[in-house]
């Protein structure tokens, strides 16, 4: 950041008083400007016991597989935030049911919010950054070519936990070590 958002004068980094971390400050205005983490938030799809991936269009991890998630937008809640990725991903309505895995990702300031859903009457396609969408059963989604390891931690837990016919609520840390 080189310039201040609210008046537009340059920005300096160092550490506000009563504050431990550098923040950008704008020493004509006062205003402090906070960077915290990005949340990322999707959902597993379930449709007659399988569930729905989007082979991505985009980067990064372009050509690989994934759930419909992305960036949660201001004004929205988490729910509707997984709804609305669903939508744009794979054209497809959503039932959102319950929180399924929370993956801190520190070394990327993120964090992923998945949550279990339903996918309403069976229909989906192909969004604007999606190359391809299909069901899948756990015995053939193409593991190797997941694209991020939340995706394939948090598929795991899913038919993990509908083995025990019992869904619980996962949490876990990625370190830059256990990223691709």
């Amino acid at each position: 950041m080189k310039y201040c958002s609210e008046c537009g004068h340059e920005v300096v980094l160092k550490v506000p008083p009563d504050d431990h971390l550098p923040r950008y400050l704008c020493a004509h205005c006062g205003m402090i400007h906070y960077q915290n983490p990005k949340l990322v938030v999707g959902c597993v799809p379930e449709w007659d016991g399988k569930v729905l991936l989007c082979r991505r269009a985009i980067d990064p991890r372009m050509g690989y597989w994934t759930l419909p998630a992305g960036f949660m937008e201001n004004n929205e809640t988490t729910e509707q935030a997984a709804m609305r990725e669903a939508a744009e991903e794979a054209l497809a309505e959503v039932e959102i049911l319950a929180p399924l895995t929370l993956v801190n990702v520190p070394h990327i300031s993120q964090v992923h919010l998945l949550f279990r859903a339903r996918l309403r009457r069976g229909q989906f396609g192909i969004g604007a950054e999606t190359l391809e969408t299909a069901l899948f059963t756990e015995s053939v989604i193409p593991w190797e070519d997941i694209a991020f390891p939340s995706v394939s931690y948090t598929l795991e837990r899913f038919f993990e936990d509908r083995r025990h016919s019992h869904y619980g609520f996962h949490i876990t840390t990625w370190r830059k070590t256990t990223a691709p």
